[in-house]
């Protein structure tokens, strides 16, 4: 772990304080709900591209 000094925090650190507080201030509902928004804008496109990318690698492997 890094060196710090006092009243220094790791990012690690700050990002833990961060993720408690909005869980306490937005509650179980509020990750659920970005959660569909996530999956409604990256959809299932990401797997898909990767999907098309081995079946494009596949194909010059054979040529």
């Amino acid at each position: 772990m890094a060196r710090r000094d006092e009243g220094d925090m790791t990012v690690r650190e700050a990002g833990r304080k961060g993720g408690e507080a909005t869980a306490r201030t937005h509650g179980h509902e509020f990750y659920e709900e970005i959660g569909h928004k996530g999956g409604e804008i990256g959809g299932p496109r990401g797997g898909q591209r990767v999907r098309e990318l081995i079946e494009k690698g596949k194909e010059l492997e054979e040529q």
